[in-house]
């Protein structure tokens, strides 16, 4: 029987990627994969790559040596979630208040759970969750 394993990349689109790259990078210290004019790759843990691209730079098809990749897009405000640990909470809280990086909510969850919602600066609603939030995390 076929299953998927886990989700390996997400992305969410961006209408200035110098500035995007800086906030993922510098602020949220994810490291840098990968990078071109249309998009940055970040590696999310070793487990997960975040992709960013530039807003209308991937709508179209593109065609590469090994196949050709579908166009997609996106508009508005989307949301991701990261998983943190219970311990380092706390010293998220502190990074982003150094970084005038405001929390927008934080929400303790029935499970035992906690996140912490932030905005990037394209609007996107980020999540630093703990565990506890879901039945599988």
């Amino acid at each position: 029987m076929t299953r998927v394993n886990s989700v390996l990349e997400t992305a969410l689109y961006v209408d200035d990627l110098i500035r995007a790259r800086a906030f993922y990078e510098g602020d949220l210290g994810l490291p840098l994969l990968f990078e071109n004019q249309r998009m940055c790759a970040f590696d999310v843990g070793g487990r997960s790559v975040l992709l960013l691209f530039l807003r209308g730079a991937s709508a179209q098809d593109m065609t590469t040596p090994g196949g050709t990749i579908p166009g997609h897009d996106g508009q508005g405000p989307l949301h991701i979630g990261f998983a943190i640990s219970g311990e380092e909470l706390v010293a998220w809280e502190e990074r982003l208040s150094a970084r005038d990086i405001p929390i927008a909510s934080k929400v303790t969850w029935p499970r035992g759970g906690t996140s912490i919602y932030f905005h990037d600066p394209d609007g996107h609603v980020l999540e630093l969750a703990t565990p506890g939030l879901w039945e599988t995390y």
